[in-house]
């Protein structure tokens, strides 16, 4: 899985990003000082992906509350819910914000990036391809 964030699948592999270094107690506690209500997912070896779309998409996008972009992660970490376990991998649906560097949130979970990760443009299909 390593060539998804390393170029294999998607080509390069983009801009290199640093996400919290914290602990998982704190960055649980930081990420709670955000989002009340929201469940958290806290990932590693992460990849932010910005959809290449039409103008014309962008606008239907933004307008439904979100932004053309969506997270990989090959490692989550903790996960509230135990909707995923430690060590799978997990892809988000749309995302809506992307705030102080290492907190990616949808409308249903907010992920919470720990250590190295990336972000690049990438096509819908691309994204979708993604395992």
């Amino acid at each position: 899985m390593d060539g998804v964030i390393e170029g294999g699948l998607l080509g390069d592999p983009g801009i290199r990003l640093l996400g919290s270094e914290l602990s998982l107690e704190e960055v649980l506690s930081e990420a709670r000082k955000h989002y009340k209500h929201l469940p958290l997912c806290v990932v590693e070896e992460w990849i932010i992906l910005d959809a290449i779309v039409t103008d014309s998409e962008r606008a239907k996008v933004i307008s439904a509350g979100c932004q053309p972009m969506f997270l990989f992660a090959h490692k989550v970490v903790h996960d509230e819910q135990r909707r995923f376990e430690p060590g799978h991998w997990v892809r988000s649906s749309m995302g809506t914000t992307f705030k102080e560097g290492f907190l990616f949130a949808t409308r249903n979970s907010v992920y919470v990036l720990l250590g190295p990760g990336h972000r690049k443009s990438s096509s819908i299909e691309a994204i979708f391809s993604v395992f």
